[in-house]
């Protein structure tokens, strides 16, 4: 193609570069970059009276006259591109919005349980504190127990954040969690179980028979109350349909430590019945046989005292089945195994709760 003097052509590269913005929802990273080359050889004319007065050719790229319909692609790009951006950003805060809506619920939900926790304690207590020997937060001069008060206010505090952490491992699993995440919560709820061992030694050794009575739990609690807790062998069988596929090396594994958690129990269980028998013995002495009262009482005593051995001996089980049984899951399944006991726990708190408001049957 010819060029006359009066004419000229220029080229241009024109590029276009759009980044999508980060959505952080799923924790992954979207980014796109457009680039259009567009390179026209466009012919200009100018009038050649214009280039005679100014005395000079401009050299500038000049952009062809018209209605700009050269740029409503880019145009129409960038407009689908907002869109998209909004369109994003609106369901990123919709379930913001969803999440924190039911973390509130779960919040007041809890809070709930825990007044009604409270309000029947508070009934309990005050049926015991009635009795002819008075509670165990009082003696027999009527001085409150501040050792028990303690225990109950701290117990009270453990159930709360036993239900955040619940509410914290489902999360965690719903939205897909890293092992990394997934053990660090893992961690916390073991050590929070070693927290509450801790909490009920203290107070065994201010009152042995409270532990041991399970005041301290709620109605539905204590029906399965054994030696101031539950049955570790009891807790695997709750735990194990949820953990579902297990390896052949997992499943023998978790079926070694229920039974050597049962051999335990029973071992435990044929300790403190002996033990019994004994103290029944020793108080029942024939009274012909020459012992004084005050010795058959400081008999009784001493044996009386190997009750604190046998609630620590079974938290120590409770501890340890916890442990081992984290060891032989993998992290998903020992996070599965905790809320699935955190979450049986809680069923029986609200049962308690239930059970107590129930209607009563007219006489």
């Amino acid at each position: 193609m010819s060029y006359s003097s009066t004419q000229f052509a220029t080229s241009r590269q024109m590029g276009i570069y759009e980044p999508f913005r980060q959505i952080g929802v799923w924790k992954e990273t979207f980014r796109g970059d457009h680039t259009s080359n567009t390179a026209a050889s466009t012919i200009l004319e100018e009038d050649s009276g214009i280039e005679n007065k100014i005395g000079f050719v401009s050299h500038e790229p000049m952009l062809p006259s018209g209605n700009g319909n050269d740029h409503e692609p880019s145009r129409s790009a960038d407009k689908v591109q907002r869109r998209l951006e909004q369109n994003r950003e609106a369901a990123r805060k919709s379930r913001m919005r969803k999440k924190a809506y039911v973390q509130q619920l779960e919040t007041s939900r809890l809070k709930l349980a825990q007044l009604e926790l409270e309000i029947d304690r508070a009934r309990k207590q005050g049926a015991y504190a009635s009795s002819s020997l008075g509670t165990s937060h009082m003696g027999y001069n009527g001085a409150l127990n501040s050792g028990i008060t303690t225990f109950e206010m701290e117990y009270g505090h453990w159930v709360e954040e036993q239900h955040r952490q619940i509410v914290e491992l489902r999360n965690a699993l719903n939205d897909r969690a890293t092992d990394i995440e997934l053990r660090k919560l893992v961690d916390c709820g073991l050590n929070h179980y070693a927290i509450l061992f801790r909490m009920k030694a203290d107070a065994a050794r201010v009152d042995i028979f409270y532990l041991l009575s399970g005041i301290w739990r709620t109605s539905v609690e204590r029906h399965f109350h054994w030696i101031g807790g539950f049955r570790p062998s009891e807790l695997l069988n709750i735990v194990l349909p949820q953990l579902q596929p297990l390896t052949d090396q997992q499943r023998l594994d978790f079926c070694n430590l229920r039974q050597s958690s049962q051999q335990a129990e029973d071992a435990l269980s044929q300790g403190m019945d002996k033990l019994q028998q004994a103290l029944a013995l020793s108080i029942a002495a024939d009274q012909m046989s020459g012992e004084s009262f005050g010795c058959q009482m400081a008999s009784a005593l001493e044996k009386l005292e190997a009750l604190e051995s046998f609630l620590s001996q079974a938290d120590h089980l409770r501890q340890q089945t916890l442990q081992q049984m984290s060891r032989i899951l993998t992290t998903h399944q020992a996070a599965q195994g905790l809320l699935a006991l955190g979450e049986y726990f809680h069923r029986l708190r609200a049962l308690s709760s239930l059970w107590t408001a129930r209607p009563r049957k007219p006489t």
